[in-house]
């Protein structure tokens, strides 16, 4: 999927800002993603994820229950390469910072 497509997941729109980057990243483009996860109201904690970017996409969440297709919750989703070698996929929300850090 073309990355200019990816606005909004099935719920709501992305910050203009994450359109932006999304829209003018290229495969080897080095990225630092950071998110505020929050877990009820009194866990909260930040996660950082550096590596290449690979491609962004839709993630299709699917529910073990039978559903109209309307009704699915999808999200948007960049994949990346770690330093490691490990691939690993990243759902963006209201929440992410994404950081071109070098091609």
């Amino acid at each position: 999927m073309s990355p200019h497509l990816i606005q909004r997941s099935s719920t709501k729109d992305l910050r203009p800002d994450l359109v932006a980057t999304l829209k003018h990243l290229k495969e080897g483009d080095r990225l630092k993603i950071r998110q505020k996860i929050q877990l009820n109201t009194l866990h909260v904690w930040e996660s950082e994820t550096v590596g290449l970017f690979r491609r962004a996409d839709y993630l299709n969440t699917g529910l073990a229950t039978d559903r109209l297709r309307q009704d699915d919750v999808v999200v948007v989703c960049v994949h990346i390469l770690k330093d490691n070698g490990e691939l690993s996929s990243v759902t963006l929300d209201e929440n992410t910072e994404l950081e071109v850090i070098g091609k």
